[in-house]
């Protein structure tokens, strides 16, 4: 299937904020950019380049000899930094990809071990409110949530076409709601009298289902079923536990790993990740926080999604 961007991008800002510019407030910046510990002629990846917020951090600390390999399965960000900023960079490759491949990415770039990864897991702000993307229930429109526009399945597939035990396992792991079976079934009843083919139809069942007496509460009832159905079109978290297994591998001794999650069985991948150990029983990372970090508060206020991320940082030994 052919890429096409949604949209016209705006101009370069003035002040350089690059991801406020492309709409995406990036999430605790500075503080996994100082995790990463760059060092000028280092190879690093950003394997969720978004608005480049993280990015564009990173190539101010690395000197000339440096360089940045930035990923993204989404066009409209690899086309906004190779249209926008990178090929003025020098130092900057954009690819199209999975970070869950980053070994098959990095042998066909002809590069070896790198020193260092950072990921910003999860939906950037921009894919939540570009116009027919699906991601979200504030816009009625197809049921799609696919990162990747040319692979093939979409949420309408998977609301419409998965068994009911597999749909409640999914809203019950990804997204970690309590009424999974209860809305598994009404999914399939309702779907059998017709299709669900817009975000609205399933942000509306959701509603109808979870809806509980009292004060309105602080998500949306549909939160945690549109979550879930993106982490499964996507594969998500497959795609972590694919790199976290091979990380270890990629990364040069010394190379840091900088992982910011905003779901807990990513942050639960990660932090098991970094417990590992290699065949003899010796440790294959140096954990550089005992707990995870999380955003200060003024930052919170500022974009209130960043209230659930929490970043954990290791060096490889």
């Amino acid at each position: 299937m052919r890429e096409t961007c949604h949209a016209t991008f705006p101009e370069a800002p003035a002040d350089g904020d690059w991801s406020r510019a492309f709409g995406h407030a990036t999430v605790m910046a500075l503080e996994a950019v100082a995790a990463l510990a760059v060092e000028p002629a280092g190879v690093y990846v950003d394997g969720t380049l978004g608005g480049g917020g993280h990015s564009r951090l990173i190539l101010e600390a690395l000197g000339g000899a440096g360089r940045l390999i930035a990923l993204d399965r989404d066009f409209e960000p690899r086309h906004w930094a190779a249209a926008g900023w990178g090929r003025a960079e020098g130092r900057l490759t954009v690819a199209a990809g999975s970070f869950g491949n980053l070994g098959g990415i990095l042998a066909g770039l002809d590069q070896g071990p790198i020193d260092g990864v950072l990921l910003d897991l999860g939906i950037s702000g921009r894919q939540l409110v570009v116009p027919g993307r699906g991601f979200s229930w504030l816009l009625d429109e197809p049921l799609d949530m696919r990162m990747d526009q040319s692979q093939s399945l979409t949420a309408r597939d998977v609301v419409n076409n998965y068994p009911e035990k597999r749909l409640a396992e999914i809203l019950w792991r990804y997204g970690e709601e309590r009424a999974s079976r209860c809305l598994a079934r009404a999914i399939v009843k309702t779907r059998g009298r017709e299709p669900l083919e817009s975000t609205g139809q399933l942000a509306a069942l959701a509603a109808r289902v979870l809806y509980r007496p009292g004060p309105p509460p602080r998500l949306h009832p549909a939160t945690r079923t549109f979550q879930a159905l993106r982490l499964e079109v996507n594969g998500e978290i497959q795609e972590l536990e694919n790199f976290l297994k091979s990380a270890s591998a990629l990364i040069k001794p010394g190379g840091r790993l900088v992982v910011i999650s905003f779901h807990s069985l990513e942050d639960r991948l990660a932090k098991a990740a970094f417990r590992a150990v290699d065949e003899e029983g010796r440790p294959l990372w140096r954990p550089l926080t005992k707990k995870p970090l999380r955003p200060e508060a003024g930052e919170v206020e500022r974009n209130p999604k960043a209230r659930s991320a929490k970043m954990r940082a290791a060096a490889r030994l």
